[in-house]
């Protein structure tokens, strides 16, 4: 690592007292949709303000209001927004983050205990629920600004917080908070940083400049009053499960393809420019089977299956309810199902477009079975997909200290999955957004055990030391070279 600044020594010089504290972090067990664990949430959305607050930032703590769940009314945790500078003539930069993580229990089949950070001396992996997701690369921010005040070294931007504590439960009243404070504490961002995401692989560090969207649906077929035994009534009723099957047949082909009208031509067109952005990205088939835990991917041009799962719309088919699924052997038919399936969508799809496309269709092909059955077609949710322009000087600046840090040029990619607060940032601000992840590929961010499958281990959560310590230099040399490309861009 050839960065050379006072910060950059610091963070190297300190490593150990810095896994201290994401250890601390780890340990406070804060899953947000778990009732029980809900003080531990609020404790941890404290723990994180008081951190920021010695460290010379102003904070809000926000309450976002009561929550119903599992029966009880509990607060929300609070939404921490605050800043650190105000020179006018600084760049404003606003950091995104979430302190809540996902459940984890050592009987889940995790190797470590989940909320006690691990330091696995053979590998350099620190173990533990959230140290990939999301409080590692939070903590990486705090390492940064704590390494320029040891060090007495100016901040080159000022900073803008919003830390939320239910990113994992659906970020409830973040969106109208951020639409809110667009007017108000966000008002003189210039560029937002996002750390919430990973590399693609294992090797190369990557920038994120664009997400898919969702819209999730609900097919429900009902027609007996009550259950019903095949052998009385088999052949004689309209099943649900059989006109439910029937339909879902006409839904994607095998080898992927939406079979749904309108879909794929609402899909904005390739450009050979941005095709080759996906033939460059350092990963090959074999890596995407490794993680896959299986030689089943569709294509064996690479280019094309990045493509797939970054940049062209997906139908999967999810689960039944209503349907027989225990062990043994049951006869019933059962009197109503419901099916769920989801679209990720791209630019330019838009979910209620989709919803309507979708409903029509169903429709159409189920009148088409001549069933006696009902159907009902739900748009359960959706969210928008999100694309970015990768040649602003936000994504410059974190281009350049990417390289200085890790010696390479990150690829440059779009996530298969979603993270709608992007899109909100994006739109209230009107300012360009940047994922710039910490974590590599393999962390296992959602992961529950620790078990091999088809050939592949899936490990619990970690974040490599290396990740951790050079990803911290990263994000803070990121900060640095925002006004040199900043300036460079308004001289163009």
């Amino acid at each position: 690592m050839a960065v050379e600044l006072p910060f950059a020594r610091w963070i190297e010089d300190n490593q150990d007292a810095l896994i201290q504290r994401l250890r601390e972090a780890v340990e406070i067990p804060s899953v947000s949709g778990d009732a029980s664990y809900r003080p531990h949430v609020h404790r941890m959305g404290q723990w994180l303000n008081d951190e920021l607050v010695k460290l010379g930032a102003e904070i809000r703590s926000i309450p976002m209001g009561p929550q119903e769940l599992e029966g009880q009314t509990l607060d929300l945790p609070p939404v921490l927004i605050g800043s650190l500078g105000k020179d006018p003539k600084k760049r404003t930069i606003l950091l995104y983050g979430h302190y809540d993580v996902q459940p984890a229990l050592l009987s889940d089949g995790w190797k470590h205990e989940p909320f006690k950070l691990t330091h696995d001396k053979d590998t350099d992996r620190l173990y533990g629920r959230g140290s990939s997701d999301d409080k590692g690369p939070i903590l990486g921010w705090l390492n940064v600004i704590q390494a320029h005040k040891e060090t007495g070294t100016d901040l080159p931007v000022n900073l803008k917080f919003c830390f939320e504590g239910m990113e994992e439960s659906g970020s409830e009243g973040l969106e109208e908070l951020v639409i809110k404070e667009a007017k108000g504490e966000f008002a003189d961002v210039d560029a937002v940083c996002i750390s919430d995401n990973y590399w693609l692989g294992t090797s190369s560090p990557c920038l994120t400049y664009g997400l898919r969207g969702l819209s999730y649906f609900s097919c429900s077929i009902s027609g007996p009053g009550a259950d019903l035994h095949s052998g009385v009534f088999g052949a004689v009723v309209h099943e649900p499960m059989t006109d439910l099957f029937a339909l879902f047949s006409k839904l994607v082909t095998p080898q992927g393809e939406i079979l749904i009208p309108g879909i794929n031509e609402k899909v904005a067109p390739l450009t050979a420019e941005e095709r080759k952005l996906y033939e460059v990205i350092d990963i090959t088939l074999a890596d995407l089977e490794s993680a896959i835990g299986g030689k089943v991917i569709i294509s064996d041009d690479k280019a094309e299956a990045l493509m797939a799962r970054m940049r062209y719309p997906s139908l999967s088919i999810h689960g039944i309810e209503g349907a027989f699924s225990t062990p043994g052997a049951k006869t019933v038919i059962p009197a109503s199902v419901k099916g769920k399936f989801s679209i990720r969508l791209v630019p330019d799809l838009e979910p209620e477009e989709v919803g309507k496309l979708v409903e029509k269709y169903l429709k159409d092909e189920f009148a088409k079975l001549n069933s006696k059955n009902t159907l009902k077609v739900e748009m359960l949710h959706g969210g928008k997909p999100w694309v970015t322009s990768i040649e602003h000087w936000n994504f410059k600046a974190a281009t350049a200290a990417t390289e200085k840090v890790w010696g390479k040029t990150p690829d440059f990619t779009r996530e298969g999955g979603s993270i709608p607060i992007t899109l909100t940032f994006a739109e209230a601000l009107n300012k360009n957004v940047m994922l710039l992840p910490m974590g590599r590929g393999d962390d296992g961010a959602h992961s529950q055990g620790f078990r091999a499958s088809a050939g592949s281990l899936i490990t619990n959560e970690k974040l490599d030391k290396d990740n951790f310590i050079k990803g911290s230099v990263t994000l803070g040399l990121y900060l640095h070279e925002v006004p040199a490309a900043a300036a460079a861009a308004e001289a163009q």
